[in-house]
């Protein structure tokens, strides 16, 4: 009963911090932008990414001289790092859109602080993810060939090949978070514009604002655009990862066959997506002294629906082993034991740990709250979450239903170069990011001031 008074006692975590007006919003956060000079940090940290990012370019350059012989793809594992990372990066971007799109219509205040990052996040994983299709088909100069443009040829996609729903789902999810993003930022641009003390970056701001001047007429249609546009978006959540999981369920190879996929893979698609969300949350409050935007209240809401979607891989783990087991078929049974037993036993256990029972101390209120924590558990689960697609990809192609036709798959030192390089042109574009764009909405923040004020007296 004490306990129960205790809590009670416990005063929720606000939205924004105390002692903001619109004055100090709008300052803290274009500040950033117009007016804090570049750090040496960021010089540093986005040289280090941009070096990556030429190292990727130079590993694409020399596999369109020399062909797809440079990777580690064999018979039978054809598809290698290339679909491996294609599925990790389309799952990381999905937090923007669910915490743009979905949390709006649901009139979840606190995703006004962290919002505007999470989309950008998903424009830039979703960059990234297109490189790999493009590059894995062998000819990138014909990639064309799967969108329906008008041609003399008479070759047209072929609508039953999971290659043409991944390019109309991962095309119409970049095009609807890129036109999502951009009405959001409008207002903000206006702001810069209007305070930009450059004439260049006045002019562009200008530009980009598209002549906004914040008037009734100007709001009603902005209002009625974004909530459109988030009504488009929030579907996308659930098809796009949905179609990705197609690529493996409409095949017959054990491993892949199950109606399992779907749901698990949006699951581990949000999963990831809000790891990757608290990475990048996490050390933006510290450097750039945003703790009064980003609370703590966004940390361990973030944290909780972390955990919410890790207890749903988790079922998907389970449920792939009781059918390999319950559904009599050998092929399947095998390529479980094979997974726990085989030469890539290690890695299997390793995604156990890593996306199971690690994230499982986010029960504890202390560690949940913890930015120090949630840096570290939010890495793990990258990593356990990129082993699931290598296990899901690899393992289950390595041995499937004949043994003259097992083999091994071993990366190449071209693959390893092309995935971390995509890390760096994601880590490049956020550095540019936070320097030339609002990294927090300011007329969101405004909103919120209301109810700050309430819950602060």
């Amino acid at each position: 009963m004490d306990n129960s008074t205790e809590q009670l006692k416990v005063p929720r975590a606000p939205v924004i911090g105390p002692g903001h007006t619109f004055a100090t919003i709008t300052d803290k956060i274009s500040s950033i932008v117009l007016t804090r000079p570049l750090s040496n940090g960021w010089f540093l940290g986005f040289g280090i990414a941009f070096l990556l990012m030429n190292m990727m370019l130079f590993a694409i350059g020399y596999l369109f001289v020399r062909g797809t012989g440079i990777w580690g793809v064999t018979i039978p594992i054809g598809w290698g790092f290339a679909i491996v990372n294609f599925v990790w990066w389309i799952g990381i971007g999905h937090a923007g859109t669910l915490i743009s799109a979905i949390l709006m219509l649901l009139r979840q205040s606190w995703r006004n602080s962290i919002n505007r990052f999470a989309e950008a996040m998903t424009l830039f994983a979703v960059s990234c993810a297109g490189v790999f299709p493009l590059i894995h088909v062998g000819r990138p100069w014909l990639a064309y060939w799967l969108f329906p443009y008008p041609n003399s040829m008479g070759v047209w996609p072929q609508f039953r090949s999971p290659l043409v729903w991944d390019v109309f789902a991962v095309s119409t999810y970049a095009t609807i978070s890129a036109l999502f993003w951009f009405i959001g930022l409008v207002p903000d641009l206006a702001t810069l514009r209007d305070r930009s003390e450059n004439r260049v970056a006045k002019m562009i701001y200008g530009m980009l604002a598209l002549g906004w001047r914040g008037s009734a007429r100007h709001w009603a249609r902005y209002e009625t655009a974004y909530l459109l546009l988030a009504g488009l978006a929030t579907p996308l959540v659930l098809s796009v990862h949905t179609v990705v999981s197609f690529d493996f369920a409409v095949g017959i190879v054990p491993g892949w066959h199950t109606t399992i996929f779907p749901p698990y893979f949006v699951a581990g698609a949000i999963y990831s997506g809000f790891a990757m969300v608290l990475m990048l949350a996490i050390p933006i409050r510290k450097i750039y002294g945003l703790e009064d935007f980003i609370t703590d209240r966004h940390l361990q809401n973030s944290a909780k629906v972390m955990l919410a979607t890790g207890l749903i891989v988790a079922y998907g783990y389970i449920i792939e082993l009781f059918m390999g087991w319950y559904s009599g078929n050998r092929y399947e049974a095998f390529t479980m034991w094979n997974r726990m037993h085989g030469p890539y036993a290690f890695y299997y256990w390793m995604l156990w740990v890593c996306n199971i029972f690690v994230p499982q101390v986010l029960w504890i209120r202390k560690l949940r709250t913890s930015p120090l924590w949630l840096f570290l558990i939010s890495g793990v689960v990258l990593v356990g979450m990129w082993l699931e697609r290598f296990i899901i990809v690899v393992v289950s192609l390595h041995r499937d239903f004949l043994t003259s036709s097992w083999g091994m798959y071993y990366p190449t030192r071209w693959d390893w170069m092309t995935y971390i390089g995509t890390i760096g042109m994601f880590l490049a574009a956020i550095f540019l990011f936070v320097r030339i764009l609002p990294m927090i909405s300011i007329f969101e923040m405004r909103t919120l001031l209301p109810e700050a004020e309430v819950k602060h007296k």
